[in-house]
């Protein structure tokens, strides 16, 4: 089971495909004769493309003999904003992502961001934050921010300020160093992280913290990661 996350062309006939499988991993794997006119291969080795893929294991490289296509997103595509963040998705999922490594959470992600960007009630911004949080939460990745990483507080405070490896409330605070977020922001982001995936994208928020949202997840996510993502350059 897995998701078509790149394909490129290979020679006058074939295609290399990036696929994002549960079992396996990220893994490479040609399509012979995937650019021909008639191939049973043809749309189903295109990005977004998710379902059942048959693939032969050689001794060097994975090949593709059959799909069995369960959705492949046909949405996405009217709308340019909506297609170019959802290549974005995938290089995100390409990166976090490597074979042999079981990613059954980072699929499930992917799905549900992809199925969430093309429904007209939730900002296209925010599903952005959503899904880069959350897959820092998959990954080990993401900042302390169920209690105080100092003191280890949970009662509801009004500020909270975010530092470089979680959240530190207002008794602990310096004064000099972290970013200041309200205490809807850090309930959103801990909705993020425990939310169960199927409910991940069922609730929108405010304009302020949606903006404070943009700061807290972009930093984190620039801190956890050294790629220049090239769909981004399409915003």
């Amino acid at each position: 089971m897995g998701m078509v996350l790149s394909a490129a062309t290979i020679g006058e006939y074939d295609k290399r495909i990036v696929l994002l499988t549960k079992e396996r991993g990220r893994i490479s794997a040609f399509a012979r004769g995937a650019r021909r006119p008639k191939s049973p291969l043809s749309a189903s080795t295109e990005p977004f493309t998710f379902g059942e893929f048959f693939i032969y294991c050689g001794r060097d490289s994975y090949t593709i003999e059959q799909v069995e296509v369960k959705n492949f997103f046909p949405e996405l595509r009217k709308d340019l904003d909506n297609l170019y963040m959802a290549l974005y998705f995938c290089e995100v999922a390409d990166y976090f992502t490597r074979e042999g490594m079981e990613a059954k959470a980072e699929l499930n992600l992917l799905y549900l961001s992809l199925r969430a960007l093309t429904a007209p009630s939730l900002p296209r911004t925010l599903v952005r934050y959503i899904y880069e949080f959350r897959i820092l939460s998959i990954e080990g990745e993401a900042p302390r921010i169920f209690e105080c990483m100092h003191c280890g507080g949970t009662d509801s405070l009004h500020h909270f300020y975010v530092s470089e490896a979680g959240i530190v409330c207002d008794s602990c605070h310096d004064g000099r160093s972290g970013m200041e977020i309200s205490e809807t922001t850090v309930y959103t982001l801990q909705r993020i992280v425990s939310s169960p995936l199927e409910r991940l994208y069922t609730f929108t928020v405010g304009e302020n913290v949606q903006k404070e949202l943009e700061r807290v997840v972009g930093r984190y996510f620039s801190a956890h990661t050294d790629k220049n993502f090239q769909s981004l350059s399409m915003f």
